[in-house]
């Protein structure tokens, strides 16, 4: 079956009683036993859950592994994996990685004696000159947040594989209906439900994909035994959105190129973050690892700051928020919000700076966000 169909279909027959064409929502906290050793596959929702379960079905056939764990939040998802780890192991992660992610590490692992490099990821030689003996993972996050740049997976997990380490790769910007990770050869994909997947802005939840019995093991154990599971209407929400995944991705980036190629050429930007332009400089290789350059994109103003206030006062249609993904187009500034958590230093280390702005393209109509985008710039 097609993408699509798989997105509509998966998951979907648990009602045996009533036959329903939706998955049913089971709110249920406890599940009664047959007897001493039998049940009907489920005991306790923090250990199993049949709507998590059906969230869990679609997810990991989606991605093509063999097993998935849908999570309360993105960060757990992350949690989980990290937990893959010990004192003394050795992670390199990208040097313009997530803010959120970046918090998470630094703050609270990095004390428990986990080290961490990060380098940047499109410099092969500088990821190899960062292997270490100690070293146990590679961590992919391709396109970037919120710079959109491109690794290459395929040469990133063939440096893991040598120094036995593996790959884990954040695929929550272009979801695997233009991206698929474990085709170029990474071992665990994660992704924040939030976004693109649940597409709608109104729960916050998390996956973490396997594709072998090992770490699908951990994976279980781990979100089992830390109680990281997401709730049963949660994840019937993200159920429910994943149905349109495929015609919103469609919709996102349609309107993330037009809105990029009119900001290319607007006098007041200075550059433009988005991987479908052809002078991207990872434009190549996105079209050959991915199917399409998703809905996201980022743009530096000219005049810094105090233009980038002015220019946010004038926006119609455009939010002023956090987050990504949702049909509603948001745009937001990486300085003071996805990105506050990470050092000055290391946000300029990034590229990240006072003049840049992040775009989350909705599902509006092209010419409209392009007419607000452009009556903002006015003001300017």
């Amino acid at each position: 079956m097609h993408f699509e169909t798989l997105c509509v279909h998966t998951g979907v027959a648990k009602d045996s009683a009533y036959n329903s064409c939706i998955t049913p929502i089971y709110p249920s906290s406890t599940f009664s036993w047959d007897d001493l050793k039998t049940t009907k596959g489920f005991d306790y929702t923090r250990s199993g859950n049949p709507t998590r379960k059906a969230l869990e079905e679609n997810i990991v056939r989606l991605e093509g592994g063999i097993d998935c764990r849908a999570t309360c939040t993105g960060m757990s998802a992350i949690t989980t994996v990290m937990h893959f780890f010990k004192p003394g192991d050795h992670i390199i992660a990208p040097i313009d990685i997530y803010g959120g992610t970046y918090r998470l590490f630094q703050s609270v692992f990095k004390p428990f004696g986990i080290e961490f490099d990060f380098v940047p990821m499109g410099n092969l030689d500088a990821v190899r000159k960062a292997i270490r003996p100690s070293t146990k993972c590679i961590w992919i996050e391709t396109p970037s947040n919120p710079l959109l740049n491109i690794v290459d997976m395929a040469a990133l997990a063939e440096i893991a594989h040598k120094a036995g380490a593996i790959t884990i790769s954040d695929n929550t910007f272009l979801s695997p209906y233009l991206q698929r990770p474990f085709e170029h050869g990474v071992d665990v994909v994660l992704h924040s439900t939030t976004k693109y997947l649940n597409g709608h802005s109104d729960v916050v939840g998390g996956a973490v994909v396997t594709k072998d019995k090992e770490h699908a093991e951990k994976v279980s154990f781990i979100v089992n035994a830390l109680g990281l599971g997401c709730s049963p209407f949660d994840a019937w929400l993200v159920l429910r959105g994943i149905k349109t995944l495929g015609p919103r991705m469609e919709a996102h980036q349609r309107s993330a190129q037009a809105v990029a190629e009119a900001l290319d050429k607007h006098p007041k930007v200075e550059k433009v973050y988005y991987p479908g332009l052809p002078n991207h400089p990872h434009h190549a290789l996105a079209k050959k690892q991915q199917h399409g350059f998703g809905g996201m994109l980022s743009f530096d103003l000219k005049g810094g700051r105090p233009a980038v206030e002015k220019f946010l006062a004038k926006l119609e249609i455009f939010l002023l928020a956090e987050s990504l993904g949702g049909v509603e187009s948001l745009i937001e500034y990486p300085e003071t919000m996805s990105h506050a958590s990470m050092s000055p230093e290391a946000r300029v280390e990034a590229g990240i700076t006072e003049k840049m702005l992040r775009v989350s393209c909705g599902i509006e109509h092209p010419t409209d966000l392009v007419a607000d985008l452009n009556q903002a710039l006015e003001g300017v």
